[in-house]
């Protein structure tokens, strides 16, 4: 729900569900019928979405972690797997920041406060670090899958030139400048977010304790409705509708690139040059190992990108589509962030190669009962003509 937090409710203004399937607005207490299925179908579904995201968080630690491993190994470094490295990055750390956040807001939550209200002070404050951290890290990591879909294709449209563009040095650049002007560009969003506390009464038994909770609220009036007008623009538009586009047009590319590989590879193979054939296939391999990793991304972002222009058309679509399905949206991102390990592991052999190397230590080289046989050409004249035969040795 980072995104609600934010970027997407007015300043001033806190959002909340309830059972009644209404969406308050206070203090301004200005109150709306939302699409009451969908609602209710939120309602339900969050009492799930706490323990299916720490689940999903806790895979991701380990998936994202041997990415890291396996992608940083000597063997393994070229300008992709820098860059698929740092997205590994950005993905691990998105799930650090909200194990903790699913956690207390969602399955250790105070059952008479509705999110995200909380009781604790610091854990108001860890919201606030939340609201902006996520947005950096999901950012950082939209523009990482563009880069890598835009260095995949120069490789293979360019093959002569795009061992010269796309170097190691070049990705590192790419990743430095990305993580700053993100960092730049979430300015405004740390600048609006900010918390208020809220006296209440609680009954303990026979008596009555004057209590505290905070919930998030937004700077507003003078130059803070300037700053988060602008902070919206930058997340609809640089963050979701943007990359959205880059990504659709990127992924064409990219189907188009290995179409035209696909046939070249064909030809080489029907000229008898098998050894290059061979190397198109894997490099083509490779390709569509990274086509699925921005496919899947463009998937979970499309949505949110969909929803975003309607949200900016129509403002009360917001309120009764796009905060009702934030927490699949959530879901969504975060699965995207941890399956990557299995279409590496699915889809490179290099990777499956290093990643056994590298963790499986104790698993024997070779099959207990089994020799390494290798092939043997060996030349026979006979009557003048020479025969080639091929037989095993050990």
């Amino acid at each position: 729900m980072e995104d609600y937090i934010s970027e997407n409710c007015t300043p001033g203004m806190n959002c909340s569900i309830d059972d009644t399937s209404q969406t308050t607005v206070s203090p301004e207490n200005i109150t709306f019928t939302t699409l009451t299925s969908l609602v209710k179908f939120s309602t339900k579904y969050a009492g799930y979405h706490g323990y299916i995201s720490a689940c999903v968080c806790l895979f991701g630690f380990l998936a994202n972690i041997a990415n890291i491993v396996v992608l940083t190994r000597k063997n393994m470094i070229t300008s992709t797997n820098v860059i698929l490295t740092w997205l590994a990055v950005a993905d691990l750390f998105t799930m650090l920041d909200y194990f903790p956040f699913v956690m207390h807001f969602y399955i250790l939550k105070d059952p008479d406060l509705d999110f995200p209200k909380t009781r604790g002070l610091g854990w108001m404050l860890y919201l606030l670090f939340h609201a902006n951290f996520s947005v950096v890290c999901h950012s950082a990591a939209i523009w990482l899958t563009i880069a890598l879909a835009t260095f995949r294709f120069v490789c293979i449209w360019f093959p002569t030139r795009g061992s010269t563009y796309c170097t190691v040095i070049k990705a590192k650049q790419c990743i430095a400048i990305i993580f700053g002007v993100v960092l730049v560009l979430c300015v405004p969003n740390f600048i609006t977010n900010d918390y208020k506390d809220f006296p209440e009464n609680i009954t303990d038994g026979n008596r009555t304790i004057r209590g505290v909770y905070y919930n998030v609220t937004y700077r507003n009036g003078g130059a803070f409705d300037t700053i988060d007008m602008l902070n919206k623009m930058i997340q609809a538009t640089i963050f979701k509708i943007l990359p959205c586009f880059l990504l659709t047009i990127l992924t064409i590319l990219l189907v188009v690139a290995m179409h035209r590989a696909y046939k070249k590879r064909m030809a080489l193979k029907n000229q008898g040059r098998r050894e290059e054939s061979d190397r198109h296939g894997e490099h083509n391999r490779t390709t569509g190992m990274l086509l699925a990793v921005v496919v899947l991304f463009l998937l979970t972002e499309l949505p949110q990108g969909i929803l975003t222009i309607i949200s900016l058309i129509e403002e009360s679509f917001f309120y009764s589509v796009y905060w009702p399905l934030g927490d699949i949206l959530d879901i969504m991102a975060l699965c995207n962030n941890a399956i990557n390990f299995v279409l590496y592991s699915t889809m490179s052999r290099q990777f499956r190669d290093t990643f056994v190397s590298t963790f499986c230590f104790f698993c024997p080289k070779t099959k207990p009962g089994w020799m390494k046989m290798k092939l043997v050409k060996t030349k026979a004249t006979q009557n003048g003509t020479t025969v080639m035969t091929e037989h095993t040795h050990v």
